[in-house]
């Protein structure tokens, strides 16, 4: 079906909604800056919901006459049957999607169409598209965060058991498990599912009525709007609901953070395919070559996953710098919301096909010759607290430790002389054996990547002794 052309001053429906006073129209240019529909036009469905909504109650209030109102609500729904379908394509003519909607409706219906704006203005109107659309997108979101967590959730089960190096500064640090790690991501995006939760209860609000900045001498029925709609409310000012985009930068700042936590996410996902890691295989599926090093796999989609987080944070200063200096009510500048927030949404979005499952752990593969050392503190501590001495001094046990180092030698490759050679003092103690005779450090190293650390034996027994202050 082919849109009319639209424009400042047409002698059909589609001449600019503002262009009553004006004897002759801006420069094309200038309306081509000015437009917006190239945005907003994804939300389509959720104006002519409003619409609708709005029609009804112009209907049950007596504003304008039921035939009308019935006929307004009969050629929005099929304007939106025939978006859905295919059938009618957006006229990226119009100055926005209200002209558009509108146009088209009055182009169907003929005069009544005219009527759909009584009591309104285009400043509650996008707001209220705005709403509608978030309260409809967010849970979409939400979805897909859970997928997500379900998805770690379950490969986190079948890696109980399966331990993993704990880093801080990077530094190997103390053992845990890939569980433990994979439901440290599950849990940040729970305070994302959360945070974009709480984010919904603000914006369950409708505008509409709002008018303008100063409501309408008309006897609108607000909150009949409202229940259409699915809000549990009205806003309370009219003033503030024109100019408030409050819930455009709560929700994109709620993007940044779940952006920040896939950036790091994806961040460790580049680092354990390293080969200087070699904890995953990444799946053939989610990587790409080299057109030189024919032998390379790279994170590429981890790596961008993690470069587009900073058009997050962009959208977010974008939008807090619209609004920093703006006075009440409704500036133009608000038009500019749109773009940063659909942006910011897209990106996480974006990552929802992603499947970490379709990379290959490779715990046990983890080569034998790498001559790494893991000091194990932590799965002793509980001897250390348990023994029975009443006047236990940590602090003091523990600097005594440090001068005392127990090392496994992996395969025979390293033997203490070379050791005390080299004065090697990268081993931190973990795991600390206390007796009268002396205080000293057992660190246990890891062959195969998969580590037990179920059978212990007397450090004495199974490990040299280097003891630094002999030198």
């Amino acid at each position: 079906m082919a849109a009319k052309s639209h424009g400042t001053h047409t002698d059909d429906n589609h001449k600019a909604l503002w262009s009553g006073r004006f004897a002759e129209g801006p420069d094309a240019a200038a309306v081509e800056f000015e437009t917006s529909i190239f945005v907003d036009e994804r939300m389509a469905l959720d104006d002519i919901h409003g619409s609708i909504a709005h029609a009804e109650m112009l209907g049950a209030s007596g504003i304008i006459s039921k035939k009308d109102s019935d006929a307004i609500v009969k050629g929005l729904k099929s304007i939106e049957k025939d978006l859905e379908s295919g059938k009618l394509k957006i006229d990226y003519s119009a100055e926005d999607i209200h002209s558009f909607v509108e146009a088209t409706l009055t182009d169907r219906i003929g005069e009544p169409g005219k009527k759909v704006h009584t009591g309104r203005s285009r400043n509650d109107q996008i707001a209220l598209d705005e709403r509608l659309y978030l309260k409809r997108i967010i849970p979409c979101l939400q979805n897909e965060i859970i997928t997500l967590i379900d998805t770690l959730t379950a490969i986190a089960d079948k890696n109980k058991k399966t331990l993993l190096t704990g880093y801080t500064h990077m530094q190997h640090a103390q053992p845990g498990t890939l569980a433990q790690h994979l439901m440290a991501w599950a849990t940040m995006l729970k305070r994302d599912w959360l945070r974009l939760e709480d984010s919904l209860k603000r914006v369950n609000l409708s505008p509409l009525g709002a008018g303008a900045l100063q409501g309408s001498t008309l006897p609108l029925n607000r909150e009949l709007v409202a229940k259409k709609l699915g809000f549990e409310g009205v806003t309370e000012n009219s003033l503030d609901t024109s100019a408030d985009r409050d819930y455009c930068i709560e929700f994109t700042s709620d993007f940044a953070i779940l952006q920040s936590h896939l950036s790091r996410m994806c961040e460790e996902v580049v680092l354990w395919s390293t080969t200087e890691f070699a904890f995953i295989e990444l799946s053939e599926k989610w990587s790409t070559g080299s057109s030189i090093m024919p032998q390379k796999k790279n994170p590429d989609f981890a790596e961008l996953i993690r470069g587009r987080t900073g058009k997050v944070y962009g959208d977010l200063i974008n939008l807090l710098t619209m609004v920093k200096g703006l006075p009440l009510a409704y500036d133009r500048d608000m038009q500019e919301d749109k773009a940063p927030l659909f942006e910011a949404l897209d990106i996480p979005e974006e990552f929802k096909e992603e499947k970490p499952e379709d990379n290959r752990p490779e715990w046990e593969k983890r080569s034998a010759n790498s001559h790494e050392e893991f000091c194990e503190w932590e799965l002793q501590k509980a001897k250390i607290n348990n023994l029975e001495q009443p006047d236990f001094d940590f602090r003091n046990f523990y600097e005594k430790g440090q001068t005392v180092y127990y090392i496994r030698i992996l395969n025979g490759n390293i033997n203490t002389k070379e050791l005390k050679r080299l004065k090697v003092r990268t081993i931190y103690p973990r795991a600390m054996v206390c007796n009268e005779e002396k205080t000293c450090c057992q660190c246990i190293g890891y062959e195969q990547r998969n580590l037990v650390f179920d059978n212990y034996v007397d450090a004495n027994a199974a490990y040299d002794t280097i003891n630094m202050e002999e030198e």
